[in-house]
């Protein structure tokens, strides 16, 4: 089933902000953020790729660079929970968890509609 037949979120709310699920792909010929993908868990990530390569955290803070960018959030807002190493990456973001998660869904909304909104 696609990832975006389904309710499914790559957000969850913490108490000070937000985790990120994200499957990463450094050494990319383009930065972008792309759509939802599933992971092994049942859960949802969203896929991201960065023309920077994977060493001494290159990859990493391009992908928390173009997030931030994306989303007009400060760098300083963003911090890798987990996977620093790993494709699969936990990112947190930190803000006012209910009102950053729902304008991040609804930006997710509005990329699967391809804009339409």
């Amino acid at each position: 089933m696609p990832a975006q037949a389904t309710n499914l979120t790559p957000f969850s709310q913490t108490r000070d902000g937000l985790r990120l699920a994200v499957r990463l792909q450094p050494g990319a010929r383009k930065t972008a953020i792309g759509g939802l993908v599933a992971r092994a868990d049942g859960g949802v990530a969203l896929k991201a790729w960065v023309t920077a390569v994977p060493e001494a955290g290159k990859a990493n803070a391009a992908l928390i660079a173009l997030l931030a960018k994306t989303w007009r959030l400060p760098k300083g807002a963003f911090g890798i929970a987990s996977g620093h190493g790993d494709r699969d990456k936990t990112l947190l973001i930190a803000g006012d968890p209910a009102p950053l998660k729902a304008r991040l869904e609804a930006w997710l909304r509005d990329r699967e509609d391809g804009g339409r909104r």
